[in-house]
């Protein structure tokens, strides 16, 4: 019997036969296949997607010339970030100069408070970078409303190598392990004494300890704490400066038992940003993106911010954005216009929502003058002010000032602040008003400004 192997293969039939023994993937790992239907769908309404990838990476799906600037915009305005960039720091170097010079040569502890808003994270963010080129040992903490003083001081502890513990040398097994200040700290709970005790024995460097959001400690005794620890270095001579930022209208509202401490610490409010220092936060950002902004935009971002860097990193952003979105690297007057309706909902967001009813049926009644001066001195200030505020910031009587206050009073969007000043100081009820009353003021009142520049922006 003859068997025909004409074109019999046995590599082929091994396999075959090695592929008929795996086992098909299961269902639920198969990748699905989208219908002919559904990709035509997708490819006529397309929804949007990201434009860089998780790596900051410029993704190629989608990609314009205009992408790349997109991505470098992120990076020059960032409003909901501090400055982490000495590049991008913008203005404040009088400011940083005077808080160096009480660290350095004062030996003094320094206490930063102002406004939110004003910049003062992204200040200590600089000086903790001009404190590290100086190789001091610098530790930054973030207060939270939970915040102890063990818990801050012994983290505050474990970055202090025990190398700079004047009771071992160099050589010691602990310094050569890299151990910490913490590794000497008792069980039982930190104190004020005992943490002193400990910083008082280092030797050959110095320590900055930086507390950033101190009004977020919701703890007396944790404020106290502290006020005590400040007392108990300066009286001790330690190479440990605390440094302490927070939003307080004054200085007493951050730190308790100030009295006893008065000596001891250099204490700075921040103040508004001048016209200099914004138009430096604008001129920033053009250097870092190639975007240009023209002068009259310029001048809208001026008025706008009223000397808040965090409005004016907010209004640049969304204004650069504008002009990316009509294909332009040109930044007009009608992209800060734009930029306000965007902030507006920003803004709406963190304020009631009958507050913000309130406030538009005000402007509509056509009271709009009222509301702008008062919102413009609570800006111009801590956000309390009394008429006086309001008759050097906007020039008008005096009693035109107190009948605006007064007819804001009647309507509930302003309240007396207890105070023992000789005049009456008032503020909004609503601590995010005074913003987005000036911004409301700012969509009416620049969008008939710009609107001859946004034409000629629309035919560039």
């Amino acid at each position: 019997m003859e068997i025909d192997l004409a074109g019999w293969n046995p590599f082929t039939r091994k396999a075959a036969m090695k592929k008929s023994r795996v086992d098909p993937a299961p269902a639920a790992l198969s990748k699905p296949v989208a219908s002919e239907t559904t990709r035509r769908a997708q490819e006529l309404n397309p929804l949007p997607r990201f434009n860089t990838t998780a790596s900051d990476q410029v993704s190629g799906r989608g990609h314009d010339r205009f992408s790349a600037l997109r991505a470098k915009l992120r990076h020059a305005f960032t409003p909901s970030q501090p400055v982490g960039d000495r590049k991008l720091f913008a203005g404040r170097e009088e400011v940083l100069k005077t808080i160096i010079r009480a660290i350095e040569d004062q030996r003094l502890h320094v206490v930063i408070y102002g406004e939110r808003g004003i910049g003062k994270t992204s200040l200590m963010h600089v000086l903790t970078q001009a404190a590290s080129e100086a190789r001091y040992i610098v530790v930054y903490t973030s207060c939270g409303a939970n915040s102890t003083f063990d818990d801050t001081f012994r983290a505050a502890a474990a970055e202090i190598p025990l190398l700079f513990h004047s009771g071992f040398a160099p050589t010691t097994t602990e310094a050569e392990t890299g151990a910490s200040l913490a590794d000497l700290l008792p069980n039982e709970a930190l104190t004020p004494r005992k943490f002193g005790d400990l910083c008082a024995k280092l030797t050959g460097t110095r320590v900055l300890i930086i507390l950033d959001e101190f009004d977020r400690a919701g703890s007396g005794s944790f404020r106290r704490d502290v006020a005590e620890l400040i007392k108990n270095l300066s009286d001790r001579l330690g190479r440990v400066q605390l440094v302490l930022a927070g939003v307080a209208a004054d200085l007493t509202e951050l730190v308790e038992h100030i009295p006893s401490i008065r000596r001891n610490i250099f204490a700075m409010r921040i103040p508004k940003m001048s016209e200099v220092e914004v138009l430096q936060i604008v001129a920033n950002g053009e250097r870092e993106t190639g975007l240009k902004f023209d002068k009259q935009a310029s001048v809208f971002v001026v008025e706008v911010s009223r000397g808040s860097p965090y409005i004016a990193n907010l209004i640049c952003h969304h204004a650069c954005h504008a002009a990316l979105d009509g294909q332009r690297s040109s930044v007009y007057a009608a992209d800060v216009a734009s930029a306000v309706d965007r902030a507006i909902i920003e803004y709406e967001g963190r304020v009631p929502t009958p507050a913000q009813v309130h406030v538009r049926r005000v402007f509509d009644q056509g009271r709009q003058d009222a509301l702008a001066m008062t919102a413009r001195a609570a800006l111009a200030g801590d956000g309390t002010f009394d008429a006086l505020d309001i008759e050097a910031a906007s020039e008008i009587a005096l009693r035109k000032a107190q009948e605006a206050i007064d007819a804001l009073v009647d309507e509930r969007l302003l309240e007396p602040v207890p105070t023992e000043a000789v005049h009456q100081r008032y503020r909004f009820t609503e601590d995010g008003l005074p913003t987005l009353i000036w911004m409301i003021w700012a969509q009416r009142n620049l969008n008939r400004e710009a609107a001859p520049v946004r034409a000629t922006a629309a035919a560039s």
